[in-house]
């Protein structure tokens, strides 16, 4: 993304040299727009910044429609629900935060430390599952919840049961119905909230910049440092490790890679997006043996 304050639209050439030209530019944050998500339908977008805001855009009219304001620190993370009805977000005050397409925020979900106070003049249940207490559109997890930035967010694909799957700075990755955690020992760990039991592990050295389901296949991609990591989550394992070649302009020899910031995968699930450190995005196809087709 930018630093500049602004969106860009691609218009995509699938030329060997170039894979796309810039068409329009969208302005109305006030800060470094930090993440950018696309609707289903490819009719709107949905950014965030360190303004602390997110902004919904209709990209026929290339203007913004909603500003969503809440969060108290740098939003670092946006992403669309699979029927565009929801959106989620993370930001650098530890928080999720749910929203209907009106800029409402109907649920926030952060840790926080059990407070007798909270019930005055609140709705105050317990849902009774992994230290879940609810205060009316306020979820906060006792136990549980991240300690640090919430770098990333995502929904699952699944319209019928979502699954939001978010990871920060301190090595924890949490979903919503499921849960990933990338504890401090870097496993990523699997926990199914409805029967409150854990799953299994996946294993992770290093801090996860980003993460994205695949559209079509049962995969989590994950950026780690300079790699791109891919879990079959049927077979619990890494099946690819994807990592770009540098080389220098200067020297001419292999330099080190940069750092994979963001990723996004296309509507056919064919060619993951990945944006780097070094400004620069790249296009990784997947190629399918003759044996499995």
């Amino acid at each position: 993304m930018p630093p500049d304050r602004s969106l860009i639209l691609w218009k995509l050439s699938r030329s060997e040299h170039n894979l796309g030209l810039p068409q329009k530019r969208l302005l109305g944050h006030n800060h470094f727009v930090s993440d950018i998500a696309i609707s289903t339908d490819g009719h709107f977008a949905l950014s965030g910044s360190w303004d602390r805001s997110l902004r919904l855009w209709d990209l026929g009219q290339g203007t913004s429609t909603r500003q969503f304001v809440d969060h108290k620190k740098d939003v670092m993370s946006v992403a669309f629900s699979a029927d565009n009805r929801q959106i989620v977000s993370g930001s650098r005050d530890k928080s999720l935060k749910l929203w209907n397409t009106l800029a409402h925020c109907k649920f926030t979900m952060q840790r926080t430390k059990f407070d007798s106070r909270l019930g005055a003049g609140s709705c105050l249940r317990d849902d009774n599952v992994a230290g879940r207490v609810v205060i009316s559109s306020y979820i906060a997890w006792t136990d549980e919840g991240h300690a640090d930035w919430v770098s990333c967010v995502r929904f699952s694909p699944n319209i019928q049961n979502p699954i939001i799957v978010s990871c920060g700075w301190d090595k924890k990755v949490k979903v919503s119905g499921m849960n990933f955690y990338a504890s401090h020992d870097s496993k990523v760990m699997l926990w199914d909230l409805n029967e409150d039991k854990h799953l299994y592990t996946l294993e992770n050295k290093d801090v996860i910049n980003a993460l994205c389901f695949s559209p079509n296949r049962y995969w989590l991609c994950a950026a780690v440092g300079p790699y791109i990591k891919i879990w079959d989550l049927e077979g619990k394992l890494v099946i690819d490790e994807l990592c770009p070649e540098v080389v220098s302009q200067y020297s001419g020899r292999e330099t080190e890679p940069p750092q994979c910031l963001c990723m996004s995968w296309s509507g056919d699930g064919q060619t993951l997006f990945a944006g780097y450190s070094d400004s620069v995005i790249r296009a990784w196809q997947v190629i399918t043996s003759p044996s499995s087709s």
